[in-house]
């Protein structure tokens, strides 16, 4: 008897090691979306503002050179959430997001969960259909709108499911931030992913709380008031023991907003376009990913990565199964993550209300037919002529509108897109049995 009660001893200490490498082996996951912050308002990609913060997230990861979102905030936001590209989602610009039900998409908390995460969203859903609730997030403190910050602009929020009221003097992103905080303390014994909107740095731009009175740059403020959000974030996961076990993905959901293009520079240059285009400026945004342990320090990566990346990098860091019978258009980047050399991207793909492009390292080709050189970008984006005899040239083209064909189909509409808001039946019924709450 005494035999058979060690070897039973043995075998809980066995398991229970298993069951916390495993724990240790999947990382809690924080995705930080900041609102209209491209890659000039970041000091270590050159831009002028400070942002003692980020700069040292990235320090402590992988600064990625090269991603590309839509370039406004709601396809974008859906493309991450989905691993899908607009012509698939129908969200194709701000006001297209009512075909979305979760009938007909499966959004990233749905998948973590059916791994073991507990999840929650916090700050800006505006463009998204429903609650936050409906797509498989646990906890969730949303706002209407965009760039919410003082009473003065509008006074509620929703706090799983209830209307909440911001008192008169309250800070809209220090109620938002207090919340995750309280999120990741009750639930540190598990793993989670959080979805964590920010306000900053989308307009109205108002005072922050350390805004001096005679301040005359809220702008700056803004970003500032961002950068501190992080640091605070940081300190709470050192403080509880977090931080070397949570990977923490910073990006900006599209370019500069117009009016403050001219001010976010890149080493005293400006980009190519801005939030709303379908220039450089538009949609390469800043991405930092630091897991202390794991992810390279001070790293820079030059592969290209795309917002649909996020959904199957996610899904492959949580060992999570991407859904069956649904097309992910995302590649996942997490070997990259990890320094590994991964399975890198030869193209991206960006789409806004019918217009499209696909860009490699070095080309880019719009379906309007226009090829650039992008040898110069993100500050220029050299055309090209259509009887260009130049041998790279001819061949980029070639390339680039064999994929544009691939994607949309040689008359111009996408070659397998899906009608926004008509559910497939057969495929959700399989979508909701694989990721069952």
């Amino acid at each position: 008897m005494k035999k058979l009660l060690t070897i039973l001893a043995l075998i809980g200490t066995v398991a229970t090691r298993l069951s916390a490498a495993e724990t240790t082996s999947r990382p809690n996951l924080i995705f930080l979306l900041a609102d209209d912050f491209g890659l000039g308002n970041v000091s270590c990609y050159g831009g002028q503002f400070k942002t003692p913060q980020l700069d040292a997230l990235a320090n402590t990861g992988t600064r990625f050179e090269y991603c590309f979102s839509t370039p406004l905030c709601g396809p974008s936001r859906a493309q991450i959430l989905t691993g899908r590209y607009p012509f698939h989602t129908g969200m194709t610009s701000n006001r297209t997001g009512s075909g979305l039900k979760p009938t007909n998409e499966i959004l990233l908390p749905k998948v973590l969960k059916s791994a073991g995460y507990v999840t929650a969203q916090v700050g800006k859903w505006a463009q998204l259909p429903l609650q936050p609730g409906d797509w498989g997030f646990d906890e969730y403190l949303r706002f209407q709108g965009s760039g919410k910050y003082w009473a003065t602009q509008d006074r509620s929020y929703t706090l799983n499911g209830q209307r909440k009221t911001l008192a008169q003097n309250e800070y809209l992103p220090d109620v938002m931030h207090d919340f995750l905080l309280d999120f990741i303390t009750r639930h540190k014994g598990q793993p989670f992913y959080v979805h964590y909107a920010l306000s900053h740095i989308h307009g109205r731009i108002l005072r922050t709380p350390d805004s001096s009175p005679g301040s005359k740059d809220f702008y700056a403020d803004n970003i500032a008031y961002l950068d501190k959000l992080v640091g605070r974030l940081v300190a709470e996961l050192e403080r509880l023991k977090l931080r070397d076990r949570t990977l923490i993905l910073f990006a900006g959901d599209n370019g500069t907003a117009p009016g403050f293009a001219d001010r976010a520079t890149v080493r005293g240059q400006r980009l190519s376009g801005q939030k709303g285009t379908m220039w450089e400026g538009g949609s390469r945004v800043p991405l930092i990913v630091s897991w202390p342990g794991t992810t390279p320090a001070g790293k820079v990566c030059h592969d290209l990565i795309d917002f649909s990346d996020f959904f199957p990098t996610f899904a492959e860091l949580g060992g999570a199964k991407l859904p069956e019978g649904v097309t992910i258009d995302g590649r996942s980047f997490a070997p990259q993550v990890k320094g590994q050399p991964g399975n890198p991207r030869e193209w991206v793909y960006v789409e806004l209300a019918g217009k499209r492009y696909v860009r490699t390292d070095r080309w880019k080709l719009n379906n309007s037919g226009e090829l650039f050189d992008m040898k110069e970008a993100p500050f220029k984006e050299l055309p090209v002529a259509r009887d260009s005899t130049d041998g790279e040239a001819v061949a980029a083209r070639r390339q680039l509108q064999q994929v544009l064909e691939r994607l949309m189909g040689k008359n111009g509409a996408p070659a397998n897109a899906e009608a926004p808001g008509k559910a497939n039946v057969k495929r959700a019924g399989k979508m909701r049995k694989q990721v069952a709450q």
